[in-house]
């Protein structure tokens, strides 16, 4: 089931004027309620934006994309950024020794902001995408928008941040998936081989 919806799936920019039922939007909210955290924090909030006139807004704040002003929904995925941040600067530390100096002496709003947890919230985002697909809703996932004018349309608290949005709505004309590269492709086994990619997959 999850794989034929991720064959349909792809990115949609312009949006039938339909309202989505709101037992459809409680639907995809609780697929990114259940979704799984690092030791399980949960950081995030998600904020439902369905007033045009703050879509419209929030589209001009994307760097005048105009089209999201077309789509009858958004979804913006906030992140709350944990003011205590060695933990997460000790965990890049075990991924990335090193840049165990780099990441300790970075200034801490950059750190924070740049290490916010943002990663989590594309858990509940991809589970919000296929939950809405379900029921026939397509979406485009937007990362280029200014945080600070976002932040400030939603009246986010200080430590909450957004840092993704989902335009979500009915598609309005053809639907062109696109094609994603084969198996052999991506995938080895065990071990990489240059000269052989995909080998006995």
């Amino acid at each position: 089931m999850i794989v034929d919806l991720l064959k349909k799936r792809c990115s949609i920019r312009n949006f039938k004027q339909m309202t989505i039922p709101q037992a459809v939007i409680d639907y995809i909210i609780e697929a990114g309620r259940l979704s799984p955290s690092g030791g399980n924090e949960q950081p995030w909030m998600f904020g439902i934006v369905n007033d045009q006139e703050l879509i419209n807004k929030i589209a001009a704040a994307a760097y005048n994309q105009k089209w999201i002003s077309s789509a009858p929904l958004i979804i913006v995925l906030c992140t709350t950024i944990v003011e205590d941040e060695r933990g997460a600067r000790d965990i890049q530390v075990s991924r990335f020794p090193e840049l165990k100096n780099d990441i300790l002496n970075m200034n801490k709003q950059l750190y924070s902001k740049l290490n916010s947890e943002e990663h989590q919230s594309k858990i509940p985002g991809t589970n919000m995408v296929l939950a809405a697909l379900e029921h026939g809703i397509y979406s485009t996932w937007v990362s280029y928008f200014n945080v600070n004018q976002v932040a400030d349309l939603l009246n986010l608290p200080p430590l909450c941040i957004p840092s993704e949005i989902l335009v979500l709505g009915y598609p309005q004309g053809e639907i062109k998936s696109r094609n994603k590269k084969k198996k052999e492709e991506i995938v080895f086994v065990n071990s990489y081989k240059k000269d052989d990619p995909g080998d006995k997959i």
